[in-house]
Parts: structure tokens; C-alpha cells; sequence
């Protein structure tokens, strides 16, 4: 029996000293430091799992070869029945990849998954849970009310359990559910620890790259919202996603935050029903509201998610301040940015917003960060300052600068296909957009603008 020992490792980056410091030398982090027991036995190694037997073929694995004389083999993408997340990931999940999934508690991670893998009627796939019993997951899969013989399901948290299963199932996917919840017998460590959650994802890794099949890995994150353990899981894996929104509401978004074999500029949307994680295809639709009748302090926005358009629906309430200081209350915008949106208004357009309490609102509990949705919510700020209520079929796309010009932005084609596949009569774009357009390929009406004044005149 080799000497256990200790070491501490730092919670943020995984670095690892013989003696505890203040100051973590790799970075930076302030009292990161917790105290592990390790086990240095060289003779017990992890079992690498491998569908090949032949020797051969694994030494000649290891041998170095020249860039010019490796093959490259093209493998096709497994195509899961989720569409939002074979957008995701890029276009399919990658043979032999692995794939991190992080979130808040109770956003739907293990629901979305465990969806995806009874809906995946064709492979085999292996569902590993370490958080709930079989009990509870047989419950979440009739409350779903999709069957699926080729799923199988372990609860365990030992990773020795984990293989000698997999060697027995042989599936074509591995869920784990959670990183956080497994233990190597080679690390002396409680579940969860930097060198655990560090160990377990590296015999996870070597698994997926011997036996090309896939693993995706569904992961905790701390109160910070950054992913649970040592920065170097991400590094491990290959793609990482983020399962965000609030569970106040029924849409969650899923972020690519990484991906080695795609882009990171994609996201899918899913809206949390009774059955499940359902797919949204077409969100604009959704977040805009349907009223019967006007409505005063409402503008419809065309922003960018990633690279895909939304349509959504700004809304703003300016009242007379009744208790001195005026307040300024926002949801899923930026605070400061709606004080310099205020201040452009009260200096270039003389409206007298100091007097008055601003609440402003993004319908469907979406986080924006676009500032091509200030255009719109300018409108929306004027149309509740005069009480008169702007046309429903209008929607608005510009950035404001702090001397009221409307400047351009990005991927302004996109905005407009969008707004036109959703029966908008008219646009309005900064002017600087408008080189290089072709209004006549678009059934709505094009209206440029240059400052903020021309909308007011345009509207009001």
C-alpha cells in the first residue's frame, strides 16, 4: 500500500502545492486553497475501456508520425431528434467528443437530457446518475411520456462501476449526470474535490477518445455562476454549454461558451412545458405579445441572440415621481445604459425625465445586451412620456450615441428578414445601414434614420 499523503489544491484553477499559501501562484485567486488527501500508487492505474484488443494497433497509436502521412477520416455527425441542440453543437453531437453542460439548479439540465436520450431511439445509450434513484428518474421519463428500449440507466458513483457497465452495455452515448457526483477509488478525496472532479473527467476523456463514442457530462456551478471545479475541466472537454434563464419563466436559453468542432455564436431556445423541454423554432413569435388594442410605452425591437435574430418586445412605464428621488427600475437591460438613454433624452430632445420615475421591461424575462435595441427603447420611453401608443406593426434597430445620432450596427440583413418573414410593415434602420440594401427584396417598408429627433418626427 503505497503512503497516502496530502496536498492543497486551488478551487479555482486545480493548482496543486505541498503546503497551504494565501495566494495562488497560477491565478492569482485570494484563500483558494483546500487541503486533499491523494494517493501516489503508481502500480494502480485507471483501466482505459477500448472496444480494440490488438496490442499492435495501440503501439502503433503511440508512435509519432509526420503531419503529411496522417489520414484524415471524415466522420459523420450523430444527428440527435433535438433540433436546438444539434444547432448548438454545430450541426451534431462529434463521435469521441466530450461535452460539458452547466447550469443552475433546477434550470432543467438532467430534464432536457433525459428527454434527448428516450427521444434517440436509435443508439444505445447509457444514462448515469449519481444525484437521484432509478425511482425518480422512471418518474421524470413517464412524466415526458416517451419509451425507449435502448436506454439504459445506472446509478452509481463509482467510476470503476461506471466502466465494468459500460464494457457489459457497450452503448453508443454516456450521460453523466453529475461530474460533481463521482469518485475515482484512486483519488483518497471526497466526491466533488478539485482532484476528483479533475480525475474522474480525465478517465471520462480517455474513455471517449479510445472508444470514439460521445459523453456528454452535466456539471454544477458555484454561486458565482461560473462551472464547479478547477478551471482545467474546461480545458479537458470539448465543447462546454450553458443551460441559462430563470426559472420564474417558461424559455431557457442553451449557450455555447466552447466548441472545438464548431461555432460559438450559436444558441437554442426551449420553452419548459409539463412534458418536458420543448424545442422553439420560431422564438420571435412567442415573445411578442398580442394585444387587442394599442398600447402606450411598447416598441418592438429586432435584436441579435448570438447569430440568430429575435423580435422582441420593449417595454417602458414613465410616471410622475410621487416620493423624492425619481427611481429607475429595469429588467434584463443594463441599468447605466437606460441612465445615458435618459440623459441623451433630457439634453438633445429637452424631455424632462428628471422629474419622473422610468421602468422598463424586456417581455419574456430575457437578458439583452444588444445596444441595437436602444432605438426601440427610445420609442418606447417617448411613447409612454406623451401617452400615445406607437403602430403594432412597426419595429425598430439602432444604437444611440450621447449626441442623439442613430449609429449603425451589425448583421442588419438578418434583423430584417426576420421582421419580414413576421409580417412587419415597416422597418426603421440606422441610415448607415442602408448602403449596400436592396429594398426591393423585402416586402417591408425600409425608413432610414440619422437621429433621434427624425424618429420623434416620424412617430409623433
Amino acid at each position: 500500500m503505497a503512503k497516502t499523503k496530502t496536498a492543497f489544491f486551488c478551487q479555482q484553477c486545480g493548482y496543486e502545492t505541498p503546503k497551504w499559501t494565501g495566494k495562488c501562484p497560477s491565478c492569482a485567486a485570494w484563500n483558494s486553497f483546500v487541503e486533499e488527501v491523494v494517493q501516489r500508487d503508481d502500480k494502480s492505474k485507471p483501466e482505459t475501456v477500448s472496444w480494440d484488443d490488438d496490442n499492435n494497433n495501440k503501439k502503433e497509436a503511440r508512435k509519432a508520425h509526420k503531419l503529411d502521412e496522417i489520414v484524415h477520416t471524415s466522420e459523420a455527425r450523430m444527428m440527435a431528434p433535438d433540433t436546438e441542440l444539434n444547432r448548438t453543437l454545430g450541426g451534431g453531437i462529434v463521435p469521441g467528443s466530450v461535452i460539458l453542460v452547466a447550469g443552475d439548479p433546477g434550470i432543467g439540465k438532467s430534464t432536457l437530457f433525459l428527454q434527448c436520450a428516450l427521444q434517440w431511439r436509435s443508439i444505445i445509450t447509457l444514462y448515469v446518475s449519481g444525484e437521484e434513484s432509478a425511482q425518480q428518474i422512471k418518474l421524470r421519463a413517464e412524466r415526458i411520456g416517451i419509451t425507449n428500449n435502448n436506454l439504459y440507466l445506472l446509478t452509481a458513483t463509482d467510476t470503476n462501476t461506471l466502466f465494468q457497465e459500460v464494457k457489459k452495455v457497450r452503448p453508443q452515448l454516456l450521460i453523466i449526470d453529475s461530474i460533481q457526483t463521482l469518485e475515482s477509488p484512486y483519488v483518497e478525496s471526497a466526491a466533488g474535490s478539485v482532484s476528483q472532479v479533475r480525475e474522474c473527467a480525465a478517465e471520462l476523456q480517455r474513455f471517449a477518445k479510445t472508444t470514439n463514442i460521445p459523453v456528454i457530462i452535466i456539471g454544477h456551478i458555484t454561486k458565482d455562476g461560473a462551472i464547479a471545479g478547477p478551471k482545467v475541466l474546461e480545458h479537458m472537454v470539448d465543447t462546454v454549454l450553458q443551460f441559462e434563464g430563470d426559472r420564474h419563466y417558461a424559455y431557457r436559453i442553451l449557450r455555447t461558451l466552447k466548441n472545438r468542432f464548431g461555432s460559438t455564436s450559436e444558441i437554442g431556445i426551449y420553452e419548459m412545458i409539463a412534458t418536458g423541454m420543448r424545442a422553439v423554432s420560431n422564438p420571435s413569435e412567442i415573445l411578442l405579445s398580442q394585444h387587442d388594442e394599442p398600447l402606450s410605452g411598447v416598441a418592438i425591437a429586432a435584436t441579435m441572440e448570438a447569430s440568430r435574430p429575435l423580435m422582441i418586445e420593449v417595454q417602458a412605464l414613465v410616471t410622475q415621481a410621487v416620493y423624492g428621488n425619481p427611481q429607475r427600475t429595469v429588467s434584463g437591460l443594463d441599468l447605466r445604459r437606460l441612465q445615458l438613454l435618459l440623459a441623451v433624452l433630457e439634453k438633445r430632445g429637452g424631455f424632462h425625465f428628471a422629474a419622473k420615475d422610468v421602468f422598463v421591461n424586456i417581455a419574456g424575462g430575457l437578458k439583452i445586451e444588444d445596444p441595437s435595441i436602444e432605438l426601440a427603447l427610445v420609442c418606447a420611453l417617448l411613447s409612454s412620456y406623451e401617452d400615445k401608443a406607437l403602430p403594432s406593426n412597426i419595429c425598430l434597430v439602432g444604437e444611440i450615441g450621447l449626441s442623439g445620432e442613430v449609429r449603425a450596427v451589425n448583421r442588419i440583413d438578418q434583423r430584417i428578414a426576420e421582421a419580414d418573414k413576421l409580417g412587419m410593415d415597416v422597418i426603421f434602420i440606422p441610415k448607415a445601414n442602408a448602403k449596400g440594401l436592396t429594398p426591393a427584396t423585402y416586402k417591408i417598408q425600409i425608413k432610414t434614420v440619422n437621429k433621434v429627433e427624425d424618429v420623434y418626427k416620424m412617430l409623433f
